[in-house]
């Protein structure tokens, strides 16, 4: 469909928890509109917008989705948002690029995890919100209530401008408050209503229920206050234009309702997002920054250069990757070139493509404000901004928040070894949440995510895609040796076998450094005892025996060696002889040095509501943690710690069970520190074992 003006368009973000109906909602709006010929449903694996293998398998979605709908000489863009918490990052970036969020609050369940966190997102963006009560058809679904509870929670602005006929399994239309007309709805039908007259026994509450809404938009607006002051009302146009606006300005926030999967309501949605809900030249500017990092205000103009938000990578290992992208200014055409600023580089563009899902369409130009898609471009990543060279920006987007859980990943197959860089790296330019790397202190390959169901789908994903089997294990804690008190050591290497024999003979000091200097080599020979072109072979060999480890094959750390004294042969000392003595002479003054074992020790930054502090704090306190501070932001607490390493390999489960999902934590690695003796003798006890076996 081509829009030929940009105020024909609406951009919505469908938002909310997980099994609230966004994706039946996106095909129930989607079927409405004639987009498709009947109702798709997320249990026959056959919606627009949940197509990955994964989603249809396991009945949820997983990444965002773009798909739109002609209705009444406009075109609605829908982005159809994952629900679990896990995925938000897609839901960030969604709301991010539209216009306002659609956001779904289950009639039954009412407010819960992801509904907080997008409204929260939405108000940090400034983005405008309609609430949509769905399953609006089931039993204790309760209109009242749940509006009372988002207004109580969330703001005063929030108002219905519909109200429901029936109740429960007697739900059959709704009511515009706007224009007093009332539709009722053919159950399982094609989702457009049919006008009748407003039920005699609605009449009171909808009159009740329309001043209340004429009220709170008079007050939104200083002019229409004083024309509702003068005559206690306003005309149905001046109640639109000051609903509309203060929709805009983040003063009120509209509720409709509807049961999607039964066709009940989708048409007066669509009446309501064309008539209320901004175009992208009601928002007016897009945050942005230029070239030397300062913010800029970028208008959503029609006739400026030309510049486009990449939000979504989809990545196919057939057809390349799809840019999905969002026209903030100009006009996009095919075959045009773009300026990426990230990447300082000109990108060719091809074919422009409508998208419905993964289905596309070739269009010839993307308006402002329109959504679409690009395939096969060669540099750019989902976040990048291509824009005209003449005026460079770079378009705000969302940080992505470091992976909060990882686990050590090796391939069934000898075979796959090389192919799992590549396959994850795609997966990565798809979900940027998503991480990947080489331990270079275990060597293990870690793949990284939000949460233990993000990595299996990823996992999946190879499997599926790639045809690269993996099996998952917890990472190694890369444990460190230390010593605690200064020792002498004495490595002699002597080896006669006939012929020419090995000698050598080395004397050394070692003594503790401080935490995170590593190692230092001083040599303190004066005179020949040892010949100069043999001392750094004294320090090879004592480099390459600790990194084996003393107490349990872990790399000492944090000590000086000083080289005092020794002895050499004319004929028979060498390199390899003094690299011998050097490794005996470590592991001797290891004897005697107080060797001990240290382990990574993690800040962790938590967020959470005020109810859940107490099990968060004893639950820390039970992983060795030592809490550093609590502080109030933006009505969330964040807690501080330090926290073994060890201790966190299974905190991201534990704290989404803990929490129900309403935290979330960070981590970066602080310093190191002694490992309790108890634990020592475990991990010690466990080294001696596998060396045996192995």
């Amino acid at each position: 469909m081509q829009v030929e003006s940009s105020d024909k368009i609406r951009n919505l973000a469908i938002a909310g928890h997980n099994d609230t109906g966004k994706t039946t909602l996106a095909s129930a709006l989607l079927y409405t509109g004639g987009v498709v010929n009947r109702l798709n449903k997320v249990e026959d694996g056959n919606t627009t917008t949940d197509f990955d293998s994964e989603e249809i398998a396991r009945t949820i979605s997983i990444g965002l989705a773009p798909c739109f709908t002609p209705w009444k000489e406009h075109k609605v863009n829908l982005i159809d948002c994952p629900g679990y918490g896990i995925f938000f990052v897609e839901t960030r970036a969604g709301i991010r690029a539209a216009d306002a969020v659609l956001l779904c609050v289950n009639a039954v369940s009412g407010i819960e995890v992801v509904t907080d966190k997008a409204w929260a997102f939405a108000e940090k963006t400034g983005t405008p919100v309609m609430l949509h009560l769905t399953k609006m058809d089931r039993e204790r679904a309760d209109f009242d209530g749940v509006v009372a509870s988002l207004r109580e929670h969330f703001d005063r602005g929030v108002v219905p401008i519909q109200l429901p006929i029936g109740r429960e399994l007697e739900f059959s239309g709704v009511i515009d408050l706007v224009t007093q007309k009332a539709y009722s709805f053919d159950q399982d039908g094609n989702g457009k209503g049919k006008e009748i007259p407003i039920p005699d026994e609605l009449q009171e509450g909808v009159e009740t229920a329309r001043n209340e809404l004429i009220e709170i938009v008079a007050e939104s607006d200083d002019a229409l206050l004083e024309k509702f002051f003068e005559e206690g009302t306003l005309s149905e146009e001046e109640l639109l234009g000051g609903l509309r606006k203060a929709i805009v300005e983040r003063k009120l926030f509209p509720v409709t309702a509807g049961s999607a999967v039964h066709g009940i309501g989708p048409s007066a949605l669509l009446d309501a997002i064309v008539a209320t809900m901004p175009s992208p030249l009601d928002r007016g500017t897009f945050p942005a920054s230029n070239v030397g990092g300062e913010e800029v205000e970028l208008e959503a103009s029609e006739n400026g250069p030309v510049s486009a938000l990449v939000f979504k990578t989809l990545s196919d290992p057939f057809a390349g990757h799809i840019s999905i992208l969002r026209v903030v200014s100009g006009t996009l055409s095919s075959d045009s070139t773009v300026w990426n600023t990230r990447v300082e580089a000109n990108e060719r563009l091809g074919h422009l493509l409508s998208l419905q899902g993964k289905q596309t369409k070739e269009t010839q130009q993307l308006i402002t404000g329109d959504v679409g898609g690009i395939a096969k471009l060669k540099k750019t990543n989902s976040g990048d901004t291509l824009c005209d060279k003449s005026r460079p920006v770079n378009l705000g987007w969302i940080g992505i928040r470091p992976p909060a859980i990882s686990f050590a990943i090796e391939p069934k197959s000898k075979g796959d070894e090389e192919k799992i860089g590549e396959a994850l790296r795609r997966l990565m330019e798809e979900d940027p949440s998503l991480g990947a790397r080489r331990d270079a202190e275990t060597g293990e390959y870690l793949i990284s995510g939000t949460g233990q169901l993000h990595v299996e789908i990823a996992v999946a994903k190879l499997k599926q895609r790639f045809h690269v089997e993996v099996v998952l294990h917890p990472p190694k804690v890369p444990y460190r040796e230390t010593i605690k008190k200064t020792a002498d050591g004495h490595g002699r290497h002597k080896k006669q076998s006939g012929g020419r024999g090995q000698f050598a003979d080395c004397r050394i000091t070692m003594e503790p450094l401080e935490r995170g200097k590593d190692f230092e080599f001083v040599d303190e020979i004066f005179g020949g005892s040892i010949p100069q072109t043999y001392r750094p072979a004294v320090k090879k060999g004592i480099q390459e025996a600790r990194q084996r480890g003393f107490l349990a094959g872990y790399p000492v750390v944090d000590f000086r060696v000083r080289l005092r004294d020794g002895q050499y042969h004319d004929v028979d000392s060498s390199e390899m002889a003094f690299k011998v003595a050097g490794s005996l002479a470590f592991k001797d003054a290891m004897t005697s040095a107080a060797a001990t074992i240290l382990e990574p020790m993690m800040q962790v930054e938590i967020t959470t509501s005020e109810e859940f502090t107490g099990d968060i704090m004893s639950d820390l306190s039970q992983r060795r943690g030592r809490p550093q501070g609590m502080e109030t932001k933006r009505g969330d607490q964040v807690i501080s710690a330090t926290v073994p390493m060890a201790e966190m390999l299974d905190y991201a489960p534990a704290l989404t069970s803990m929490t129900q999902g309403r935290a979330s934590f960070e981590l970066e690695l602080s310093h190191y520190d002694e490992v309790p003796r108890n634990i020592q003798v475990k991990l010690i006890e466990e080294a001696r074992r596998e060396k045996e076996e192995g």
